[in-house]
């Protein structure tokens, strides 16, 4: 079991996660606005296709860091300090920019659910934001010369898409409450962005002041 994170660890990573995952952006404006205009199946479906691009996302990192951490430690620890500018960054956009959430309004034609779930997949999997997010938030949780490294980023990859599904669910099952709910409190969006800014920045903050 060396490669569970101890408990400290585990519920700092929940918190990014559910902060990142009730941020809204391009993956929760295309399965919710899908389920507001398609239904709740076609929402579900969208969803789906994200889910999977995660799962990609994960594999991709988990192989790609546990190899490069056995060819140079070294440079796996360059690329947490990349990562703690990277979310330095993340936090400063989401101040500066807020959430960027506006699914399309009114009932659209019924379309098949395979296409929704590869538009989902192509949301999530064709976006460079997310494949770098991706790269720099897992190393947070790894430390070079951990001969459980790679359970640990394929650990932590599926405990992210586990509390993804549990906490995104509901919100496509209530997704025209929740899209009017952002809509009308444009302070509430704000909030959230400074959530996710804290959470981010802490993080970043955590891993410079470590390597000082």
């Amino acid at each position: 079991m060396d490669f569970l994170p101890t408990m400290s660890v585990l519920v700092a990573y929940t918190l990014a996660v559910l902060a990142l995952n009730y941020t809204p952006g391009p993956d929760m404006a295309m399965f919710v606005g899908t389920a507001i205009t398609r239904g709740r199946r076609a929402g579900i479906a969208a969803f789906l296709g994200t889910s999977t691009g995660i799962l990609v996302h994960t594999l991709l990192v988990t192989f790609g860091l546990a190899a490069l951490l056995a060819a140079s430690p070294l440079a796996f620890d360059a690329l947490k300090v990349i990562g703690a500018l990277y979310l330095f960054y993340v936090a400063v956009g989401a101040i500066r920019h807020g959430s960027r959430f506006a699914p399309e309004g009114g009932a659209l034609p019924p379309e098949p659910a395979a296409r929704l779930y590869l538009k989902g997949l192509a949301v999530n999997v064709l976006n460079p934001k997310v494949a770098l997010f991706f790269l720099t938030f897992l190393p947070q949780f790894v430390e070079p010369g951990d001969p459980a490294a790679r359970g640990k980023l394929l650990f932590l990859g599926l405990w992210f898409l586990l509390v993804s599904t549990l906490s995104t669910l509901p919100l496509i099952l209530g997704a025209s409450g929740v899209a009017a709910f952002l809509k009308a409190r444009p302070r509430a969006m704000r909030t959230i962005d400074y959530v996710f800014a804290g959470v981010m920045g802490a993080f970043a903050v955590k891993l410079v002041t470590a390597r000082l």
